[in-house]
């Protein structure tokens, strides 16, 4: 295949963890080529200048240098030359994460965000990539798992594949490796299973058997008729470390970060929390395949990888999401009723801990993703809300207003399969797409589910009221009890572990919470409490021995100078609600049946 867009990546020394790639464009611009990398990547909301990475660029034509002119921190500028237009360099990849690259002796992985040059005018281009293998016998067993499609190599081995246009280049993350791999059939998709890292006794039988539910349920869910998905591959690529987790979602595929003690084990059964954790994750970054990757806003329609794209509709993107990916897992009987309403509690316990959502709303939490929810610091639940935990809470609301004020003809799924049909669903196939306008949704979702929904849009959206969940729950069949009546004495702060001695530190103080009012601040290395020692988890086994409005003298160390502080103690006021699921009356549970169904 003949293509103005060529590009091989291989690393000649992967203990040096960098990536040597080389761009060949055949007709470059004649005024001179301009170059750049995306400053951030779809789905992760923060500039992160991938440029920085560059270690070493050159250019060449016919064997002769090309000058090279630095425009911004992201952009070259090619001399005018004649021929082909070459450019080598390297990339430095140290970032275990979902987001950049990583490279060592065992694996590799990158965004193409991270290592793909754009060659600006031609971006609608073919665009060829040869993933070479590492020189050596140790990299000898080394496959390849990407969903960006083959050209001339053969599933899973190296060679050459192909993009439609750089927008689809940059969305098939690539893992290179030793890595254990499944493949189930959902709904005629093959959907390809990906574990990097040492994983003992994994159970990849049921782990395909489990995702198989979730996907077959999603697809389904937004095409009932046909259960046509909008790829025709999928790939779950899957890094396991001993302590981590993310997801970044792709058109085909997702690269996810997890635990290795989160995955199934053979011959264990049960679905633990870590393991319900990870199909949680799986389940919401394969609802973001129609939920933002088509689905898009309009301001990512198309997306400008060069700045900030701003939207105040993230709530609907990415916390819609968090809403439907615990509820497939009930939905498909991964997770029990009760399982299913201990998430939903722990969210509303989280939502609620934090006086930010007082004095941000969803909307604004959306707008400002750039600069406070990706650059969170100590005060963060003090100044922001999340449109992830909010957004869900938000979706539920809106589920369940839908539902009782419709008799149960509508509900937020159908507002879901609306938006899927109205701008997702022809979305790649249009070179860009309808994007969902800011002005559009309220609209929208009224006259999808022909309820008024404008005073609901404006008090928990647009405001930054508190949705009552318990009067939404009550015609489910479902009760909402607050147990902070039964709380301990508490200081009202977050702790971490400050040192290898094991200190306790204090991470995040909340407002309105005793650490606050006796003068505490993030940072502080707590010491002891009248007089005795404070062990690294903090200071609750030691207020066991007081009563609420006792003072206490807490000694602590601030900037390695030591502090007195005078503590009135009193009962921490942190929520505390359990939802549990009622017996009666029957109306009602079969209300609950059609929402959670089961």
């Amino acid at each position: 295949m003949t293509t103005a867009i060529r590009y091989s990546i291989t690393s000649n020394d992967c203990a040096a963890h960098v990536f040597d790639v080389t761009l060949t464009i055949a007709a470059p611009a004649v005024d001179g080529q301009v170059l750049s990398l995306p400053a951030w990547i779809p789905g992760s909301y923060m500039i992160r200048e991938f440029a920085r990475n560059i270690v070493r660029i050159r250019a060449e034509s016919n064997g002769k240098k090309v000058a090279l002119k630095k425009r911004d921190k992201h952009t070259w500028q090619a001399s005018p030359c004649a021929g082909a237009l070459t450019l080598s360099y390297q990339v430095y990849a140290w970032d275990l994460s979902v987001r950049t690259a990583h490279l060592d002796q065992t694996h590799a992985f990158f965004n193409g965000t991270s290592v793909f040059l754009r060659v600006h005018g031609q971006e609608q281009q073919a665009h060829v990539v040869d993933l070479v293998r590492p020189i050596g016998d140790a990299y000898k067993r080394w496959r390849v798992a990407t969903a960006l499609p083959e050209l001339k190599a053969k599933r899973y081995g190296f060679g050459s594949y192909v993009a439609g246009d750089y927008d689809e280049l940059i969305d098939h993350p690539v893992e290179m490796g030793e890595f254990a791999l499944a493949t189930f059939d959902a709904h005629g998709v093959p959907h390809d299973v990906v574990i990097t890292g040492k994983v003992p006794n994994l159970d990849m039988t049921r782990l395909c058997a489990d995702l198989k539910k979730i996907c077959q349920a999603q697809i389904a869910f937004f095409e009932p008729n046909s259960k046509r998905a909008p790829m025709s591959r999928y790939v779950f690529m899957t890094m396991a470390v001993g302590d981590g987790y993310g997801g970044l979602e792709h058109r085909a595929s997702t690269a996810l970060i997890c635990a290795r003690s989160d995955l199934p084990v053979k011959g264990k059964d049960e679905v633990d929390e870590g393991y319900r954790t990870y199909l949680g994750l799986c389940s919401h970054e394969y609802f973001h395949t129609w939920n933002v990757k088509r689905i898009k806003p309009a301001a990512f329609a198309p997306y400008d990888l060069a700045q900030e794209g701003y939207t105040s509709l993230l709530w609907l993107f990415e916390g819609f999401t968090s809403y439907y990916d615990d509820l497939f897992l009930v939905r498909t009987g991964l997770i029990d009723m009760p399982a299913y309403f201990g998430l939903l509690a722990k969210t509303v316990n989280g939502v609620l801990r934090g006086s930010g959502r007082r004095k941000q709303s969803v909307a604004e939490s959306s707008f400002d993703a750039w600069v406070k929810y990706y650059r969170q610091d100590e005060n963060a639940s003090n100044a922001i809300v999340s449109y992830y935990t909010k957004g869900s809470l938000v979706a539920l609301g809106l589920d369940l207003t839908i539902r009782a004020e419709s008799n149960g003809r509508k509900s937020l799924d159908d507002v879901m399969r609306a938006l899927w049909q109205q701008f997702g669903k022809q979305f790649y196939s249009n070179k860009g797409g309808l994007g969902v306008g800011e002005d559009e949704v309220d609209a929208l979702f009224e006259q999808v589910s022909g309820v008024k929904l404008k005073r609901f849009f404006d008090r928990y959206i647009r405001g930054t009221e508190d949705l009552p969940l318990q009067e939404l729950l009550a015609p489910f069949a479902v009760a909402c009890a607050d147990h902070r009546k039964d709380a301990k004495l508490g200081l009202g702060i977050r702790i971490t572990r400050g040192s290898a001695n094991g200190d306790a530190k204090v991470a995040a103080i909340y407002d309105g919470g005793a650490g606050q009012r006796a003068g505490l601040s993030a940072g502080d290395q707590l010491v002891a409490l009248d007089g005795i020692r404070i062990p690294a988890a903090g200071p609750d086994s030691l207020l066991t021995r007081y009563r609420e409005n006792d003072v206490a003298q807490l000694h602590v160390f601030r900037r390695d100078e030591l502090m007195c502080f005078a503590l009135k103690l009193k009962i921490d006021d942190a929520p505390q609600f359990v939802l549990t699921a009622e017996a009666k009356p029957v109306a009602a549970l079969r209300k609950r049946t059609a929402w959670l169904g089961r």
